[in-house]
């Protein structure tokens, strides 16, 4: 088990720290910011859309929050008398800290139950910042097995705690990596959004799990189904574990789109047995090291952990798995989101799913790490 250790910023929002190993390090250094005390009053406002059923987090405060600064000035990194940042301490192994310009909450409750035209609410909820390392370079590829194990072990942690906050529906790890994708931090990190309602693309996979779910009268699961299917038919495989299985899916949307799934159905992170999260931890480098060697340049991502939400209705047909995407559709052109897929919702992909499944079998990289853990490469 990873050590944690909780602690509190100067304004009152909390700080985790996750060590390796078992051992908890000492964190004794506390945050030296004149920060004001943060209030349950400087929460947002959540606005239902009558045409699509969707809720709209508006958040005002997030048009101040940190853009793109320069090393020396990184919030991510340990602070310094240079530069107090949000981690107080000296080098750590993981941090996870409440958001300082959070899309939802700090305050924590119900969204309206029966909301219709003009309807809103407190934007209730909790966003949270997931450092992996204190380096300030590199990205989540870069970090050795065990760290990855370490950052796996606090998502689980996370997860486990904010589905039991009051009013929580869905709790969603992921990480945007690139400019190109919209991070306005170099450092690598993720982020948690707890949202106290179902996300549009969430309702509509829980609802499609919950149909099949019944229909089968509950042997079979919507995402174990397409996972024996994919593996039966092996053109869009990419690596397979003795837990885990990696692969293009069938109607892929995007030019580069992977599915992690692992072998059993379990709901969320924090479900995942030791061994699991093992091997968990190298087929993530595995896949994130054939994603960078596609091109010369780093390729840039949204990974996106789609876990069970948290209600009872939802949750014995759900399935975790990881959706990795990608914009690039060749060395030097991103796939934009115009008027089809932006305003229709109706994507179309320039290329096919087995040409990218292709691609990334023959990208293989982290090859030692993935026999490590008995896992084999298509």
């Amino acid at each position: 088990m990873t050590a944690a250790t909780s602690t509190t910023l100067a304004d009152g929002r909390e700080l985790i720290y996750f060590d390796d190993g078992a051992m908890a390090k000492p964190h004794p250094e506390r945050d030296r910011r004149p920060l004001l005390p943060r209030s349950d009053e400087d929460t947002g406002e959540i606005r239902f859309d009558a045409l699509t059923g969707d809720w709209v987090a508006v958040a005002t405060r997030r048009q101040t929050r940190t853009y793109l600064p320069p090393a020396n000035q990184c919030p991510l990194c340990p602070s310094t008398a240079e530069n107090l940042s949000e981690i107080p301490g000296p080098n750590y192994d993981v941090a996870v800290f409440e958001n300082r310009f959070p899309s939802l909450g700090p305050a924590l409750g119900m969204a309206p139950s029966t909301p219709g035209w003009g309807t809103s609410g407190t934007g209730f909820g909790r966003c949270e910042v997931v450092s992996f390392t204190s380096d300030h370079t590199g990205s989540f590829g870069s970090l050795p097995p065990q760290r990855a194990r370490t950052v796996i072990d606090a998502w689980a942690a996370r997860t486990e705690a904010l589905s039991a906050m009051p009013g929580i529906r869905q709790v969603f790890p992921f990480e945007n990596r690139g400019e190109e994708i919209g991070v306005t931090l170099h450092h690598p990190h993720g982020q948690i959004y707890a949202y106290p309602y179902l996300p549009p693309r969430a309702a509509v996979m829980a609802g499609a799990a919950r149909r099949f779910f019944d229909a089968a009268d509950g042997r079979l699961t919507l995402t174990g189904s397409i996972l024996g299917s994919e593996r039966s038919a092996g053109d869009r495989m990419i690596a397979e574990g003795r837990h885990f299985s990696a692969y293009v899916p069938f109607a892929a949307h995007w030019p580069l789109e992977v599915h992690l799934t692992p072998h059993r159905q379990v709901a969320d992170i924090a479900g995942l047995t030791g061994p699991e999260r093992d091997e968990l931890a190298s087929m993530y480098l595995d896949l994130l090291g054939r994603l960078d060697n596609l091109y010369a340049t780093p390729t840039p991502y949204i990974a996106a952990w789609h876990q069970a939400p948290v209600d009872d209705y939802f949750r014995p047909a759900s399935y975790l798995h990881l959706q990795l995407t990608s914009p690039r559709r060749s060395a030097d052109k991103l796939k934009f989101l115009a008027g089809s897929e932006a305003a229709m919702g109706a994507f179309i992909n320039d290329s096919t799913p087995e040409r990218a499944a292709s691609a990334l079998r023959d990208a293989g990289a982290h090859s030692k790490a993935s026999a490590s853990t008995g896992g084999r490469t298509q």
